[in-house]
């Protein structure tokens, strides 16, 4: 396919008509900021995406080429985590964890591609309705999947059309697609904690590893903007695991949630304005 688009000269399309990029003096402290938040907010308990993905839009990125910046941000996050847990990975029964990276992969790649193809137009107008549905399923997820085991289970088969299904939605976009996956997986009798975190750093950061190569290859991503971010969300991410001992995890998850929501309706109004 990289061939014929580059032959056909559409590769380009993909970058997508982007506006004069924001002085980097007057956008660093905002993306540091953010970037810090939202380590320490994935390292407490997941959302960092409502932080990353607003900050870069009103720095001044195109939506499209914010959401793939925010995802190359915070993977080495995501892949220090995923690491941190290497000891806890537990297969799901009848479907083994190698089963379930190369569905994620695959529903990784087909995420990644199809936001390439998304007109900037379009995902303006996309893009708060997906921040709403990933702050809705990080502040009621849990409950959802506990009122959901309570009433039903599922087989392999279905965990995995599930788990390609989310897949594809963390490769376009992401926001808590791991509270998703673990609400899911619950619905198969799993109630490890350790064992399903564990999972869920290593299925949502191999979704993120094959979005990232598919972004980069698109040059989708700023990487001006993109590295002070990085950096940032690694230091939140360092200092975030030692707040973690001392916060108790649902004032946390409250806290995340608020934010959330209160840039959900930001970016509606944003959206708004510029109607």
């Amino acid at each position: 396919m990289y061939r014929r688009l580059r032959h056909t000269h559409q590769w380009p399309k993909l970058r997508h008509l982007q506006p004069p990029r924001p002085h980097m003096e007057s956008a660093t402290p905002l993306l540091f900021g953010a970037g810090l938040l939202a380590g320490a907010m994935n390292a407490l308990a997941g959302g960092g995406s409502f932080v990353t993905l607003p900050a870069l839009m009103f720095a001044g990125v195109p939506s499209v080429s914010a959401n793939a910046s925010s995802t190359v941000a915070l993977l080495p996050g995501a892949a220090t985590s995923a690491w941190a847990y290497r000891r806890d990975y537990r297969g799901f029964e009848q479907v083994s964890m190698r089963a379930m990276v190369a569905v994620s992969l695959t529903g990784g790649l087909a995420g990644a591609l199809l936001l390439m193809f998304t007109p900037s137009r379009a995902f303006d107008f996309i893009v708060p309705w997906l921040l709403l549905v990933g702050s809705l399923a990080f502040a009621f997820g849990r409950q959802a999947g506990a009122w959901l085991r309570r009433r039903m289970r599922i087989g392999w088969p279905a965990l995995l059309l599930a788990q390609g299904a989310l897949a594809v939605y963390g490769g376009y976009f992401g926001g808590a697609v791991g509270i998703m996956m673990m609400a899911v997986w619950s619905l198969l009798g799993h109630d490890d904690l350790r064992a399903l975190n564990a999972s869920r750093t290593l299925l949502v950061g191999a979704t993120n590893v094959v979005a990232v190569l598919c972004f980069t290859a698109a040059k989708l991503v700023w990487w001006p903007q993109t590295l002070v971010m990085l950096a940032a969300a690694a230091l939140g991410g360092y200092l975030g695991a030692h707040v973690a001992r001392r916060l108790p995890v649902p004032v946390v998850r409250l806290l995340i949630s608020a934010f959330g929501f209160s840039m959900t309706a930001l970016l509606f109004w944003r959206a708004w304005s510029h109607a």
